[in-house]
């Protein structure tokens, strides 16, 4: 009987430890909101993707045959395993400031974050077993995060950011298409996934930064308020979801027109709305002409592809032949990687409680993603060593993911400042 007693006893204290030892990891400031992981892991997962994508194409490193293509792993990690955990964590941290509700932290974003990691390691494995693994929690990671951030913002009938539930949505869906298409060998039309991933996340910038740039610029430069006509915003979001749903539907039916008319127009809109933002007064606020010069890059990039369509899909100006995928990469590498490292640079001081004065290194990220994109874009089409350029474009963005993760890991994994209103 004593020693039943003491099994029971033994066993209650192993429990005790056991929910001590996960209620001091659910504490572990890493774990307080969404960002401060998902901000992390994507710049270690795009630095990792990156070095691989080098390798391999330098001839270093083989994929495993039998699972999706070199090319759409490329692709889904740069895209999804970069830029939609980073805009996921932003709009499930903002949500609680938007909504006035508490988003995930502590065990549920350690949950999401084990989904994740399972999620990276079976893409890199590359066997059908591990492909299929992957889709299956990916598609758990995104419905989990949509529920979330639908919960939070129809609980507060916050309707003014009703639009991320179907734009998180449609992303999902790309995202599993693309894994499937390609596991299956439809490899053209994985392709054409990939892109119209990359316009919904022009369309998903276009939202956010029209809403936060002109803010942060007020308020980071001491400026009076922003005004901008009325019409320009709502046009725009028009035109960019009319624009994605032709490029989107090109593959399948034929259009009367081209989508190239509905991208030139968008990032004409683009740039016509930016021009009421006084961009020539943040030169010297990093936090600020990094957003200005991503929007900027937007909307450029957007005119850039729809510009390809013409002259057998590719465009000569100033003797520049620019290709559709060198126009898309000016597109993901200066408007996308640019906003999400300016957008990261920024939140991660406000959300930690720190005045919003980055480190000096932090002007070296944006400058190196910038310079990483011009070469990428640009270069290959005025020498013959397209490959000299690829390694350049590579190099520069891992060492300005290196100054991020040196300025910020420690920030993102302290405790936050409180501030305090004694005298």
């Amino acid at each position: 009987m004593l020693q039943i007693q003491d099994s029971e006893s033994s066993q209650l204290n192993y429990d005790h430890q056991d929910t001590n030892a996960l209620n001091y990891v659910a504490q572990h400031p890493v774990l307080d909101l969404p960002f401060r992981s998902y901000f992390l892991l994507a710049v270690a997962c795009s630095m990792v993707a990156l070095g691989i994508w080098a390798a391999y194409f330098n001839g270093y490193f083989t994929f495993a045959e039998n699972g999706i293509s070199p090319l759409a792993w490329h692709i889904h990690e740069m895209i999804f395993g970069f830029g939609a955990t980073v805009a996921v964590g932003f709009i499930l941290t903002a949500a609680q400031t938007w909504t006035g509700q508490p988003s995930i932290k502590g065990l549920q974003v350690l949950a999401f974050i084990g989904l994740w990691l399972i999620v990276r390691a079976a893409l890199l494995i590359n066997l059908p077993s591990t492909i299929i693994l992957a889709i299956v929690l990916q598609g758990f990671w995104w419905l989990g995060s949509i529920i979330v951030f639908t919960r939070l913002v129809l609980k507060s009938s916050n309707r003014r950011n009703y639009l991320f539930i179907p734009l998180l949505s449609a992303l999902m869906l790309l995202n599993i298409a693309l894994l499937l298409l390609d596991f299956n060998g439809y490899h053209e039309l994985t392709r054409h996934i990939a892109r119209t991933s990359v316009l919904m996340f022009c369309l998903l910038m276009g939202i956010l930064g029209g809403r936060v740039i002109p803010f942060f610029t007020v308020s980071g430069a001491k400026l009076d308020p922003i005004k901008t006509p009325s019409w320009l915003t709502p046009l725009l979001t028009i035109t960019s979801i009319l624009g994605v749903l032709a490029f989107f539907s090109s593959a399948f039916i034929e259009l009367p027109f081209s989508p190239a008319i509905l991208m030139i127009a968008s990032g004409l809109l683009h740039l016509i709305r930016q021009s009421y933002w006084r961009s020539f007064a943040t030169r010297n606020i990093a936090l600020l002409w990094s957003l200005h010069f991503a929007n900027f890059s937007l909307g450029l990039g957007l005119i850039l592809l729809g510009l390809s369509y013409f002259q057998a899909q590719s465009i000569e100006y100033f003797g520049l032949s620019i290709a559709f995928s060198d126009a898309l990469h000016l597109i993901t590498i200066a408007a996308m990687g640019l906003m999400i490292f300016a957008m990261m640079c920024r939140v991660s001081l406000g959300h930690t409680g720190r005045a919003l004065i980055p480190s000096k290194l932090v002007s070296w990220v944006f400058f190196l993603i910038i310079f990483s994109a011009f070469t990428r874009a640009i270069l290959p089409t005025i020498t013959s060593q397209p490959l000299l350029a690829w390694n350049i474009s590579a190099l520069a963005w891992l060492i300005a993911g290196l100054f991020f993760l040196k300025v910020y890991l420690p920030i993102l994994t302290a405790k936050k400042i409180e501030k305090s209103f004694n005298r």
